[in-house]
């Protein structure tokens, strides 16, 4: 009885000692020295929900790391109707390009550098574009997944070198005149106003002119007065009247250049200072006439008006008419 009760002491003292071995070699808590972090299990989901996609976009302003806007594309459809998400972004890089009622654009014309009446260069501003067509293919990459997007804006300066501004008057190269009636007071003030507003304007290699922009409005309170001009083919009183035959005067000065034109509109009527078809009809605001110099030389446009007429030279240095 007693051998029996040993024997069974026996095997049981062995059996805790095997549980005991197991226990110590389970790999989940130890093995060769490796502890295993149970909490890496705990942190899975963590993981899982940061690596789901953003539904934001934010637009970046370069020069100052600013979110300027903030796009949803949930809330712009592009899981559920592509076709409208594009004509929405379309439509925003449009609107932030060229400006809305209740907000200005990026998009700035250049400001053409001029010498004033004492002989000295006034500096303008360069030109400066946010390439719509960019800023839509920037933010169509990062749709899937949100993120910034910074805006894509070009500056332009001026294509001359401002060292030999003093020169660019040396030579006339095209030259065009237009006569008008002295007698006409308003005509004729508004003439010369804008004859002398565009003078001494210095256009550089692939610079581009705006006449609006030169001139700048046409008010009382920028000294111009009231005379007849052409509206939808009729002739009524208006602010800046006869602006139009110095912007006419211009076109076929430089014409005579071939520089390339990105904008010119004709009167709705025929006018009898220039052949038909000869004209250059502006409105401040929505009509205007611009070029671009591909001529490959820098110019000076001196305007100046005598009597009852007005002269529009081309000028540029010696040095470029040698060469």
């Amino acid at each position: 009885m007693k051998a029996l009760f040993i024997l069974v002491m026996f095997v049981l003292l062995v059996a805790c000692t095997d549980q005991t071995e197991r226990i110590t070699e389970n790999p989940l808590i130890e093995k060769d020295d490796e502890f295993v972090n149970t909490e890496k299990t705990l942190e899975k989901p963590v993981l899982e929900e940061e690596k789901k996609p953003s539904y934001l976009i934010h637009l970046i302003d370069p020069n100052t790391e600013e979110t300027i806007t903030t796009i949803s594309t949930k809330e712009l459809g592009f899981h559920t109707d592509y076709a409208n998400y594009v004509n929405q972004i379309e439509l925003l890089a449009k609107d932030l390009a060229r400006g809305t009622e209740s907000r200005e654009g990026y998009d700035r014309r250049m400001v053409l550098d001029f010498v004033n009446e004492k002989g000295e260069l006034v500096e303008g501003t360069p030109m400066l574009v946010l390439k719509e067509s960019e800023l839509i293919e920037r933010i169509l990459a990062v749709s899937p997944d949100g993120g910034n997007v910074e805006l894509p804006l070009y500056l332009t300066e001026t294509g001359y070198d401002r060292t030999e501004f003093d020169t660019l008057d040396e030579v006339i190269v095209a030259s065009y005149t237009t006569y008008y009636d002295s007698s006409v007071s308003g005509r004729a003030h508004n003439i010369k106003r804008s004859s002398d507003a565009i003078s001494r304007v210095i256009v550089g290699v692939d610079d581009y002119f705006s006449f609006n922009t030169t001139v700048g409005p046409r008010t009382k309170e920028t000294g111009y007065q009231e005379a007849l001009e052409i509206i939808n083919g009729e002739f009524v009183t208006g602010i800046g009247g006869g602006i139009c035959q110095t912007s006419s005067t211009l076109f076929n000065a430089v014409d005579q250049l071939g520089v390339s034109y990105v904008e010119r509109h004709h009167h709705s009527r025929d006018i009898g200072y220039v052949p038909r078809g000869r004209d250059a009809t502006v409105s401040y605001g929505t009509l205007d006439f611009r070029f671009q110099n591909t001529t490959g030389i820098p110019f000076m446009i001196v305007s100046t008006t005598s009597g009852n007429s007005i002269t529009v030279e081309i000028r540029t240095s010696q040095e470029y008419v040698d060469h």
